[in-house]
């Protein structure tokens, strides 16, 4: 570790321990996400004018513009390295009834704070931060109230590394309305036509026991008990603090009275065949209306919760220099399908971030971030070859660009060796060891 660095770490941890102490003006903030707190005393602390401190709050900001697409359930495993000032950001879509689940393991567990934040993307709208986690790195649980685009970001405290798990999934945000509580009792989805396809269902059909219970799937109101032509004999439910209700249709008895406050699992009616069900087997059929008319029930009510891809691919990668062993494509998300960022060519360098399934995150020596087969990499332990430096390769940088900072000068004739390449520049180690970029 270089002397300066270790002059940066002491004036670091001495500033952020007398920002600690101070008080006065820090009690004026008002509440702020635990993320923005830090940049705030780094800010306080004078931290913003040194270069791994702006570098920080720099990688926080660039960070979201350059978020990388996933799927949901997703995992990764990742690490966060002391000398530099990393983020990840991670964009993916979600749908209006769904739950996410997000959690964050770390390694050792009493490792470097990290800070996770989530947004909300509209269309034509402005991003909304949704949720954050707490200091302790507490799973988030959210309900996704609109279908759309949303983003996360994870970002380290400064001069502090750490391994990291992290792992998102997806689940209903109201309970099951009937006993099964499993979706192999629906039988008819939304969408399905109707009196020969002239209208759509809107709803889904669960079938069961006739005089079976019907339950309420989340706090709240009822709003209506009614008959009509269609539903039979229903019950409208309103949750509470939600622009939604709930519509329990083709009941044989209600149970539940207008007006009345019911908790989840209270039984609202019993399960039969009214209205236009009276020649179709005993089902239920459930809707959500809100105010813009009906919705797709089965994203709020689906209890099947799907795992994440397991990771095959080596953890032990993490933070380390790979090159390719084949020409293979650099994707912006990690799926064979996905997006291609750039072709890399065989012996290209790249920097491992993370493992997730099958795929490595990787930097390039340019800076872009994508996803590439783990199985396309080999490491740099041998060289790809032997050459004597010439008058033009002399020269060797810490990236491969002209207008890096220099490391050393090598001699004419002097022996090297190729670990990799990347453009029009060499990766190469010389006998000490040192490692860095000339010119092909």
């Amino acid at each position: 570790m270089s002397n300066r660095f270790l002059h940066f770490l002491f004036f670091v941890l001495i500033s952020l321990t007398l920002f600690s102490c101070k008080t006065g003006s820090v009690n004026l903030f008002k509440a702020a996400t635990p993320h923005e707190q830090y940049q705030r005393k780094l800010i306080n602390a004078g931290l913003d004018q040194t270069a791994m401190g702006s570098a920080w709050i720099k990688s926080a900001s660039l960070s979201l513009e350059k978020a990388l697409n996933i799927t949901l359930p997703y995992q990764e495993t990742g690490y966060f390295a002391s000398d530099k000032a990393p983020a990840a950001a991670y964009q993916f879509t979600a749908t209006k009834g769904q739950k996410i689940n997000i959690s964050i393991t770390k390694k050792p567990a009493n490792a470097a704070m990290l800070y996770l934040d989530v947004w909300h993307f509209p269309v034509g709208g402005s991003s909304k931060l949704v949720a954050s986690a707490d200091t302790l790195n507490n799973p988030i649980q959210y309900e996704i109230d609109v279908t759309g685009n949303y983003l996360i970001r994870l970002q380290p405290e400064l001069l502090q590394s750490v391994q990291y798990t992290l792992e998102i999934t997806t689940g209903p945000s109201l309970s099951f309305p009937t006993s099964t509580n499993s979706s192999k009792s629906i039988g008819s989805y939304w969408g399905d036509g109707r009196d020969n396809n002239a209208r759509k269902h809107e709803g889904v059909d669960i079938f069961g026991k006739f005089r079976s219970p019907v339950l309420a799937i989340a706090e709240g109101t009822v709003t209506r008990v009614n008959e009509n032509n269609l539903g039979g004999k229903v019950v409208w439910l309103r949750p509470k603090g939600k622009d939604y209700t709930l519509y329990y249709a083709h009941l044989d008895e209600q149970i539940a009275s207008e007006g009345q406050e019911v908790k989840v699992g209270d039984t609202i009616g019993l399960m039969g065949n009214t209205g236009n069900a009276k020649n179709t087997a005993t089902h239920l059929h459930f809707g959500i209306y809100a105010p813009d008319g009906a919705m797709n029930p089965l994203p709020f009510i689906d209890p099947v919760t799907k795992t994440p891809q397991k990771i095959t691919a080596s953890v032990n990668n993490l933070n380390k220099t790979l090159r390719t062993s084949k020409a293979v494509n650099f994707l912006n998300a990690p799926l064979p399908d996905a997006a291609v960022v750039e072709r890399l060519s065989i012996a290209s360098i790249v920097n491992i971030q993370s493992a997730t399934g099958t795929f490595y995150k990787a930097e390039l020596p340019d800076g872009k971030i994508g996803f590439v087969q783990s199985t396309a990499l080999s490491e740099i332990t041998r060289p790809l070859k032997k050459i004597k430096i010439n008058m033009l390769q002399k020269m060797v940088y810490d990236q491969p660009e002209r207008t890096a900072a220099i490391k050393k000068t090598l001699t004419n004739g002097q022996l090297v060796n190729v670990l990799g390449s990347f453009g029009d520049y060499q990766f190469i180690s010389d006998e000490g060891a040192l490692t860095g970029w000339i010119v092909k």
